[in-house]
């Protein structure tokens, strides 16, 4: 059983999860609205693994005997006035959601609940990852671009890119 406020926490970061989903579907229908499929497709393989994490709390809190609790997934709201915006604002929602997921990291400490701490252990690697990954792309948008022959190209590379499943063991 779970301290009434890490199970509170983790249910509001599983709307978290389904918000970024629900951004990153907006951001891919953008891009593919404007051409640029492949960045589409990055952005789509981002709402299948923020689903995937929404459902590893969901599984996390129901093999802890604790009760889900969804709550409303509002729209997003950001403007996209060029194709660098959708890339800058995913790098500040993932810094958001990096934020969010310490902040359990913080309580569960503080409460001891050392169980919740190392299934977040794998959510914190995971944040460094998707705030690289984010980056990454910006500096490779901000390099090529510009150009139409690298904006193709990079439109390419990121056409390729597949969903993985986590692999992260629950118990």
């Amino acid at each position: 059983m779970l301290k009434e406020k890490i199970s509170k926490l983790l249910n509001e970061q599983i709307n978290k999860e389904l918000y970024s989903a629900y951004l990153y579907l907006d951001m891919s229908n953008y891009y593919i609205e404007n051409g640029l499929d492949g960045f589409g497709n990055w952005f789509n393989v981002q709402a299948q693994e923020e689903m995937s994490h929404a459902n590893l709390f969901m599984q996390y809190l129901q093999n802890n005997g604790e009760k889900i609790t969804l709550g409303q997934i509002n729209a997003p709201d950001v403007a996209f006035t060029d194709f660098n915006v959708p890339l800058v604002e995913s790098l500040k929602h993932e810094q958001f959601v990096t934020a969010s997921i310490n902040n359990i990291y913080d309580e569960a400490s503080q409460v001891k609940d050392y169980r919740t701490m190392q299934f977040l252990d794998w959510f914190i690697k995971e944040q460094g990852e998707e705030e690289k990954n984010a980056d990454e792309l910006i500096t490779k948008y901000k390099v090529f671009g510009f150009d139409s022959k690298g904006l193709y190209m990079l439109n390419s590379e990121l056409a390729a890119r597949v969903y993985t499943a986590p692999s992260l063991v629950l118990d």
